[in-house]
C-alpha cells in the first residue's frame, strides 16, 4: 500500500501567518519556515510578537475564516484521495486548522497544539515531537506502507528525504536550489504526474 503525505500551508491553503500579517500590518509575523528553517526559533518570535501587539487566538481565528484552501487544492485532494491514503503533516495547530480542514473535506491531519488562556491570550505551544514529519514517514515504514511525500519548505524536506519519494511543491527558489535531489513542480497538475511518477502502480490522471 502507498500513502500520501502532504505539507499544508503553502502547498494545499495560503499561509496562515502571512495572511494574518497583512491584516495587521506586522511584517515581522510574515516570516515563515522558508526564511527561518529552526521551528523553535520562529514560533518562540511569534509568540513574542502577539505578546508585544496584544493580539490572542481569536484575532488570528477571525482571518483564517476568511480564507480559502488553494485554486485547485480540493480537487488535487479528491484525486489523491481516489487512489492513495492520505495524510496531512503539518508544522501549524488544530486551532488554526479546523476551518480549513472542513473546506478540504477534512483529511487526516497530524500537527501541532497552542496553549491558549481562557482570554485567548497564546502563551505557548505544544509539539506532537520532534521533527513530526520525518518520524510520521518512519511510523509508516514500520507499518509497511510506501510514502510519497509532498512539501514546500525547509522544514518538509527531512519528511522528503525520509519517504520513498519526494516532491517538492511551490517551493521558493531557495530551497529548490538546496535540494536539488527532488522534483520541484509548480502546479496540481504536475503535481499529479509526479505522484503518477513516483507511485509503483499504473495510476491514471
Amino acid at each position: 500500500m502507498e500513502i500520501a503525505c502532504l505539507d499544508l500551508e503553502g502547498v494545499l491553503i495560503p499561509e496562515i501567518w502571512i495572511n494574518f500579517a497583512e491584516k495587521t500590518g506586522i511584517e515581522e509575523l510574515k516570516a515563515t519556515t522558508r526564511d527561518i528553517p529552526d521551528y523553535d526559533v520562529l514560533m518562540k518570535q511569534r509568540l513574542a510578537i502577539l505578546e508585544r501587539e496584544g493580539y490572542g487566538l481569536p484575532d488570528i481565528q477571525e482571518v483564517i475564516d476568511t480564507l480559502e484552501p488553494l485554486e485547485g487544492a480540493a480537487e488535487f485532494v479528491d484525486w489523491l484521495r481516489e487512489r492513495f491514503q492520505v495524510i496531512i503533516l503539518s508544522d501549524t495547530f488544530y486551532e488554526f486548522a479546523q476551518p480549513l480542514m472542513r473546506k478540504l473535506g477534512f483529511p487526516t491531519l497530524l500537527c501541532h497544539q497552542l496553549v491558549v488562556e481562557e482570554s485567548g491570550k497564546i502563551v505557548d505551544y505544544q509539539l506532537r515531537q520532534k521533527d513530526p514529519k520525518r518520524q510520521s514517514v518512519i511510523a509508516l515504514h514500520s507499518l509497511y506502507y510506501r510514502v510519497i511525500a509532498a512539501g514546500d519548505s525547509y522544514n518538509d524536506t527531512t519528511m522528503l528525504a525520509r519517504a520513498d519519494a519526494g516532491i517538492l511543491f511551490k517551493a521558493p527558489g531557495n530551497v529548490i536550489e538546496e535540494f536539488p535531489q527532488f522534483p520541484a513542480v509548480h502546479s496540481y497538475e504536475d503535481l499529479r504526474l509526479e505522484f503518477c511518477k513516483a507511485s509503483e502502480r499504473d495510476l491514471t490522471l
